[in-house]
């Protein structure tokens, strides 16, 4: 089906997400002038506390909703790309069923995405603990104007868009699904959106930060993947692995290699320190992993990354990197 001129498509996965999935579609009513420019995709990845049911008590509040079902959890990147694959709206965005949307806020995207004419915009958001709010910035100063996504990869020791891959903080326009660059690893339950970033960077030809209202983020659930400590939390592995493969193709990749690596070393530091909350199968499968990726990294840069972490996370890093690969051993390989 042709994109709908104007019309704005919100992709919600939604897995067990009953206590909160009414406050996602509500927030929704609260968004456009006209609801019917609004088509609604809430997939219903497998739930069982009747997450769908719930979502399709809003069909006469939201006349553009439709509920997608998947008998099976098949995980948060295909369930996005389902809802991708059924959406018709010449805008894109993404809602977590469990965050919600302030007042006008797609309203907002939208226009910037008109106005700026960018494939995509990004957006701030609030993070919600409990009572507490707390506003947190994209890593992008300038605002509400069109920039070279290539350009706000860089600097690799400070944080910049591509450390920002939150997949609900923005909106898209139907040419960058066109392309293909807004489908996610199909099964990743976590990290779907590390690869998905660095190509958008790297292919899409403009994007802008726009001050939109905001997305509330909801931290802290017992439910969310963040809080769980199973071998879904080692899905950040191989979505590197495909972060590498795209960084790879790249003609500018030596230029980019020391910001994808710093990215990687930070979260295997950070799962490293979680260990002890796994399982002793998970906790080997981890290193496992993290000992795989390294291998596959420039040895050079590698190292060079390396000798700049702190001494706690390299204490932490240092048993996993290959003989070939340690800064000790690049570095008599270099002055030999």
């Amino acid at each position: 089906m042709s994109p709908t001129a104007q019309r704005i498509s919100v992709i919600i996965p939604a897995k067990d997400q009953a206590p909160f999935i009414r406050d996602a579609l509500a927030s929704l009513e609260r968004q456009v002038d006209d609801l019917r420019r609004l088509e609604v995709l809430v997939v219903d990845d497998g739930s069982s506390d009747g997450t769908g049911d719930l979502a399709a008590r809003f069909h006469d509040r939201l006349p553009g909703l439709k509920i997608i079902r998947n008998e099976t959890p098949r995980g948060l990147a295909t369930a996005r790309n389902q809802g991708l694959d059924a959406s018709t709206g010449l805008h894109l965005a993404f809602l977590d069923g469990d965050d919600w949307l302030a007042p006008g806020h797609l309203a907002s995207c939208s226009a910037g995405l008109e106005k700026l004419d960018v494939d995509f915009v990004r957006t701030d958001h609030v993070r919600v603990t409990g009572g507490n709010r707390t506003l947190h910035r994209a890593p992008q100063a300038r605002r509400n104007v069109a920039l070279d996504p290539r350009g706000s990869i860089l600097p690799a020791t400070e944080s910049t868009m591509v450390d920002y891959p939150y997949a609900w903080a923005g909106m898209f326009h139907r040419r960058v699904a066109e392309r293909g660059l807004l489908r996610f690893p199909d099964g990743l339950h976590t990290a779907e959106d590390r690869a998905w970033i660095w190509r958008l960077h790297l292919h899409c030809d403009s994007y802008a930060v726009t001050n939109a209202p905001g997305v509330m983020y909801r931290r802290g659930i017992a439910s969310s993947l963040t809080q769980i400590f199973d071998a879904r939390q080692l899905d950040f592995v191989p979505a590197y692995l495909l972060a590498f493969d795209v960084l790879r193709d790249d003609a500018q990749a030596e230029r980019f290699w020391p910001k994808m690596i710093r990215q990687f070393l930070a979260i295997s530091a950070h799962h490293l320190s979680r260990r002890g909350s796994m399982s002793h199968e998970t906790g080997a499968e981890l290193q496992r992993l993290i000992r795989n990726g390294l291998a596959v990294l420039p040895a050079a840069e590698l190292a060079k990354a390396f000798r700049a972490m702190d001494k706690r996370r390299a204490a932490a890093l240092r048993p996993l990197l290959p003989t070939a690969h340690t800064p000790e051993t690049t570095s008599m390989r270099s002055s030999a």
